[in-house]
C-alpha cells in the first residue's frame, strides 16, 4: 500500500470529508475508486469513493453509507492508501511524494535535520517540508528544493535523504 493522504476531518453535515492529499496534485488520488482506510491503530478496510470535489483548500469526498457529519467524523485521521500496483512504476530518481513522507533527512556532515512531513509544488519545484528534530521535540520547519543541488540521495530502503543543506541555510545565504 502507497499512504496517499489523510481524512483530515469532516466537511459540512452532509458526510462528506477533507484529505489532505500527499500527491502532487490535489485531485490525482481522485483517479483512484478504491481506496484503503486504516493506520497502525485500525485495521485498513476497502471503502469505494461514491463522490469527490476539488475546494480551494483541497479535495473532499464523499464513502457510501456516510450521510451525516458524526459519521464522517469517524474517518478522521485515517490514512488513505491504494495498492503500489495500482500506481504506474516511477521512472529512475523519481518518486511518490508519499514515499518521501516520513523519511529521515541528513546532511553530508551526518546530522540529521529532521523528517519529511509534506512536500509542496511551488510551480518552480517541488520542496520538502522537514519537521525539525524529533518527533518528540519538534523545533520548526525546514523547507528544502526537491532540486539536484541540494538533494544529493534518496535511500527508500535505509529511509533516508542525504541533502547538501543546513538548518541556518536562510541565515547563511
Amino acid at each position: 500500500m502507497i499512504v496517499m493522504g489523510r481524512v483530515a476531518g469532516a466537511q459540512g453535515i452532509l458526510g462528506w470529508v477533507k484529505i489532505k492529499t500527499y500527491t502532487e496534485s490535489v485531485d490525482s488520488l481522485a483517479d483512484y475508486p478504491v481506496w484503503w482506510l486504516g493506520d497502525e491503530k485500525h485495521p485498513w478496510r476497502e471503502v469505494s469513493l461514491e463522490t469527490f470535489a476539488v475546494h480551494s483548500k483541497g479535495l473532499v469526498a464523499k464513502f457510501p453509507n456516510s450521510n451525516d457529519r458524526t459519521t464522517a467524523e469517524k474517518y478522521k485521521g485515517l490514512l488513505v492508501a491504494v495498492p503500489r500496483s495500482n500506481l504506474p512504476q516511477q521512472p529512475e530518481g523519481e518518486y511518490y511524494w508519499s514515499d518521501l513522507i516520513g523519511l529521515t533527512v541528513v546532511d553530508l556532515a551526518g546530522k540529521c535535520l529532521g523528517v519529511v512531513d509534506n512536500l509542496m509544488d511551488t510551480g518552480a519545484n517541488q520542496v520538502l517540508c522537514v519537521q525539525e528534530g524529533s518527533p518528540e521535540k519538534k523545533r520548526g520547519e525546514l523547507l528544502i528544493p526537491f532540486i539536484a543541488s541540494a538533494i544529493k540521495q534518496v535511500d527508500l530502503t535505509k529511509k533516508v535523504i542525504h541533502v547538501d543543506w543546513s538548518a541556518d541555510w536562510a541565515a547563511t545565504h
